[in-house]
């Protein structure tokens, strides 16, 4: 059995706003791995029972969860986490991903362990910030080189908040020296590149499902 590890955010507020994982960027792949087959382990950097923001809520998710919720109602500490007990490992995206996300000593050695063994990595909207500031074992940028996406700057100014997140997500990858690519404002679109696999919006997530699942079946 393929298992998966999916990282959230633990933060809840964001400026005055309330924030936290965006929720169908962790239901609607855990629900379409699961069907798979798959195993899926929730996990974050404090561990414990991951925020939602309350704008993420919506009658489109999947009407039969069959649990899918579970992982996220008490998740592992990053520092419990052995990476050689998982075949790949996707950041969930949410606001609140910018702020506990980048520059994380236990993302970059997940991720580097990830990127070594040529094991898939995926991250959906704002997960990518897991690539922020994170570094390998040779201290360069994790997604060096790599074609990559994630929420855009034109879509973060149209949420109200590109002033008070702390960075413009889109601005962060291109100075990681990643190839940042976009799909345009809200439109579904899906980079893969050596075994990174990324999506940009919540549009994209049952994308990223799907593709995620044929390059790990």
């Amino acid at each position: 059995m393929k298992k998966i590890l999916m990282v959230a955010t633990n933060v809840d507020k964001i400026g005055d706003q309330q924030t936290g994982l965006w929720l169908s960027e962790f239901v609607e792949p855990a629900t379409e791995w699961t069907h798979a087959g798959f195993e899926v382990t929730g996990a974050s950097v404090k561990g414990g029972k991951i925020p939602i923001d309350p704008n993420s809520y919506s009658n489109e998710l999947p009407r039969v969860w069959d649990g899918v919720m579970e992982p996220i109602h008490d998740t592992a500490k990053l520092t419990d986490i052995n990476p050689d007990d998982f075949d790949a490992i996707f950041f969930c995206g949410g606001h609140g991903a910018m702020l506990d996300f980048p520059n994380n000593n236990e993302i970059s050695a997940l991720v580097d362990h990830f990127k070594q063994n040529e094991k898939l990595i995926g991250a959906i909207c704002h997960g990518p910030a897991a690539f922020v500031g994170n570094k390998d074992v040779n201290d360069s940028s994790i997604v060096k080189g790599i074609k990559i996406t994630g929420y855009s700057n034109e879509e973060e100014q149209g949420t109200g908040l590109a002033d008070v997140v702390p960075f413009l997500l889109e601005d962060e990858l291109n100075e990681a020296g990643a190839s940042y690519e976009s799909g345009g404002p809200e439109a579904e679109h899906v980079v893969v590149d050596h075994n990174f696999i990324t999506g940009q919006n919540p549009q994209s997530t049952r994308r990223i499902a799907e593709v995620f699942k044929e390059h790990l079946s």
